[in-house]
């Protein structure tokens, strides 16, 4: 897995193998270089996963999965927009498990999408793949996931197995693990041949990819201690081209 430490040789990677993994110090400087306050709060953020509600559309019918979720649009620079809510829907092409249809998720709280974490966040993460692209005007997805593991039920981050989103690029930041083992993000080929495995394992680590290019999965997570309350805290950000 190679390091990157600045964001050129974080885009150089990106367009050679179509994704990279950034550890969250490295994350946590560059937001706090762009603005001091951009992790104050963190805790606000983190805590913003707790008392979700169960993801209702699941064909598999587990009982592991919490959302929410959120629409945007930006351009390559200036603010980026919060639209009215709508359903989330991906064709079965790219989720043959839970695509098809029309998914309507509790929206993202106002006040988080307007936080000083998840603008930094999202404003970093933009900037990166407006260099990738330029000029592009962007569709942006944000997705809160909490992935919960118990001795009854292991938790499934991609339940439709190794898959593409259907966008032009993917962020997944780690929130947090709790009690768990597992989680392993593999990076694919279009023909599903490995070309990588990592797991995001502390706050702020990230996994960058471009969806048209690379395939994407995680292993199930499992409960360690019986005793305990097991999950995993997740953010994934999609952003696709606007026509």
């Amino acid at each position: 897995m190679q390091e990157v430490r600045d964001t050129t040789s974080l885009c150089e990677k990106i367009t050679a193998d179509g994704f990279s993994f950034i550890a969250g110090q490295q994350i946590r400087e560059w937001l706090l270089a762009e603005n001091p306050q951009a992790l104050s709060d963190w805790d606000v953020f983190d805590g913003s996963w707790d008392g979700m509600p169960l993801d209702a559309y699941m064909a598999d019918g587990g009982r592991y999965r919490r959302r929410r979720f959120a629409t945007l649009s930006a351009e390559a620079t200036g603010p980026i927009t919060l639209e009215p809510h709508q359903p989330h829907y991906q064709s079965r092409e790219y989720n043959a498990l839970n695509g098809g249809i029309a998914r309507v998720y509790e929206p993202i709280p106002d006040s988080l999408i307007q936080g000083a974490t998840m603008q930094g966040v999202l404003q970093l993460s933009r900037d990166l793949f407006s260099r990738l692209r330029p000029q592009a005007s962007w569709h942006i997805e944000v997705h809160q996931f909490r992935i919960e593991a118990s001795q009854q039920e292991h938790g499934h981050p991609a339940p439709e197995g190794i898959h593409r989103d259907g966008v032009d690029y993917v962020l997944v930041m780690m929130v947090k693990r709790v009690n768990i083992s597992s989680g392993t993000t593999t990076l694919h080929d279009l023909d599903k041949v490995v070309l990588d495995s990592f797991t995001l394992t502390n706050p702020l680590d990230w996994a960058m990819v471009d969806d048209r290019r690379c395939m994407h999965g995680v292993t199930p997570v499992e409960q360690i201690d019986p005793k305990l309350p097991a999950y995993r805290d997740v953010m994934v950000v999609t952003f696709r081209k606007k026509t």
